[in-house]
């Protein structure tokens, strides 16, 4: 199963949909909590080229936020991507 890297914050409502999302197919994750720390913050920024949270990445395929992932997930394409 390819690894699964969300960047977050402690606070946000939409990286916890997106944990949840994920919690319900059973995937396991690495959370980056970049709410407190400018320089990974900056490091999402850079490749991403994008400055929200969450950010989500399957293996090396950038997904991008809660929103794309549930899109993604309602195409049934993140069991292809966790599988690749």
């Amino acid at each position: 199963m390819a690894q699964v890297v969300i960047y977050s914050t402690q606070t946000c409502p939409f990286c916890n949909m997106a944990k949840r999302l994920l919690d319900s197919k059973g995937v396991s994750y690495e959370t980056i909590d970049v709410g407190n720390d400018r320089q990974l913050w900056a490091d999402m920024e850079a490749k991403t080229g994008r400055n929200t949270v969450p950010q989500i990445f399957i293996g090396d395929h950038h997904v991008g936020g809660f929103d794309d992932l549930s899109a993604a997930d309602k195409r049934g394409e993140i069991d292809a991507l966790l599988n690749a």
